[in-house]
Parts: C-alpha cells; structure tokens; sequence
C-alpha cells in the first residue's frame, strides 16, 4: 500500500484548507492526534501497521476544510459530514480505502446505520466504526484533543462524560477503546501546544 509521506500530508492540508487559520486549527489537532496515537501504540506494545497509523491519524480530519465557506467561518451544523467529506477526498486523491476510512469511520466512538436513523443524521445510510486495529486506535486518540476555541486537550474521564450524552453503548464502546489501548500521558503536549486540558 502506498501511502503519503510526511511532506505529502503536509501539501494536502495546505492544497485544501480555506485560510491559514483553518490549517493551523486542523493540522495541529491531526499532529497531536498523531502523537498520541503513537505513544499509547509504543506504550501498550502493539504490533500495528505504524506508518498507516500515521498516515491516518495526520489525514483524518482533512474533510473540515469543506465545512468552511468563502468567508472562513465553519459550518459547525454540518459536521457530522466531515469525516465522508475527508474520505470522499482522500478517494479523489487516489488513496487506498484503508486510509480513506481513517476520516469515515472516526467520528466519536463509531456511528452505525442506527444511529443515523435515531438521531436523523446528515449522512448517508452505514456503519462507519472503526474495524481495524489501526482505526479504532486513531479513533481513541482523537477523543483526547479538541479542535474547539480555543483548542483543548481532554481526560479520559472528561470525554466519558461527554460521550454520556449519546446513550450507554456509547459510553461502554469508549471503556472498551481505554481498557484496551490505556491513557496517554498529555503533559508534554500541553507544554508543547499551549492548549489548556478540560
């Protein structure tokens, strides 16, 4: 499988993101998701596909900048498409479907075919759940950083709390990501980035 290199995935978020400030909101979060991703790879000892952890951590989020419009501002209604926007993408791009589904298929803890009925939402009918060991590890790491304003980093206690909201299997699928790949350590990203922890 071919997959992009550092400087690629640079020049993809850089080729899509509407402003600097869009690419300096999203590729930092996509950085720091990365980071996460391969310290809680290294610290629980799993024998992944590394490079495609990677790939997919720092191109998952790319489908954001479609949210924008002319002016800069996003559209926070739309959301829930941004992952089969960044999918949609990487497809154009010419990416193979394993890392397309990096974007599809990371959004909270999974979100079924059900879920889309219950809670009427905005994207077309299947399962986007992370399948993969891969995809389930970069859909874990992404719960503990935030691309609100100003961004933050969250606890695993705090995103448990959140994720209250959409209903006991959603909180059960998260104990389940975090008995398996365990809590990372934060401190020197909060350092590094500036960004407060909630």
């Amino acid at each position: 499988m071919i997959l992009p290199t550092a400087d690629e995935v640079r020049a993809l978020h850089e080729k899509y993101a509407p402003t600097r400030a869009a690419l300096d909101l999203v590729y930092t979060h996509c950085e720091i998701v990365c980071h996460i991703a391969e310290q809680l790879m290294a610290r629980a000892g799993l024998r992944l596909d590394a490079s495609l952890v990677r790939a997919g951590a720092l191109l998952h989020d790319i489908g954001v900048y479609r949210l924008y419009d002319h002016t800069g501002r996003l559209d926070e209604g739309g959301y829930i498409r941004h992952g089969v926007l960044g999918h949609e993408i990487l497809r154009q791009e010419g990416f193979p479907e394993p890392l397309c589904r990096f974007c599809s298929h990371h959004t909270g803890v999974g979100i079924t075919r059900d879920d889309i009925r219950a809670q009427k939402l905005d994207l077309p009918a299947a399962d986007y759940t992370a399948d993969t060991t891969e995809e389930q590890l970069v859909m874990y790491a992404d719960k503990f950083h935030s691309k609100t304003s100003p961004p933050k980093f969250l606890t695993a206690n705090s995103y448990a709390t959140y994720v209250r909201r959409f209903g006991g299997a959603k909180v059960d699928g998260f104990q389940l990501l975090r008995e398996r790949f365990g809590e990372p350590d934060l401190t020197s990203l909060r350092a590094r980035y500036g960004h407060s922890p909630v």
